[in-house]
């Protein structure tokens, strides 16, 4: 069971709503009528992480990194230029 509040009445009575949530009901916030949030409890999991890493992979919600982490070159911003701290200090 869940009740409606729109955003401005939900920021005025979060307290009472996250009271609410605690006793295991859940809230739907609105804007301009349409649902876009919902506040509800948390359901403890008894899931290991690389079986919600799995589910969710599944779900399309995440995706595997394209690179691979032992690659040097994988975290690198641009090419490297030697001498960057001596030309810094030219221009200062």
């Amino acid at each position: 069971m869940s009740d409606q509040y729109s955003l401005y009445e939900a920021k005025a009575k979060l307290s009472a709503l996250v009271r609410q949530v605690r006793e295991g009901r859940s809230v739907v916030i609105t804007v301009h009528g349409k649902p876009v949030a919902e506040l509800r409890p948390i359901t403890k999991t008894k899931q290991s992480f690389d079986e919600r890493v799995a589910e969710l992979m599944a779900k399309g919600e995440i995706t595997p990194s394209k690179r691979k982490p032992e690659d040097p070159e994988t975290f690198r911003v641009g090419k490297r230029k030697p001498g960057a701290l001596k030309r810094f200090l030219e221009v200062r």
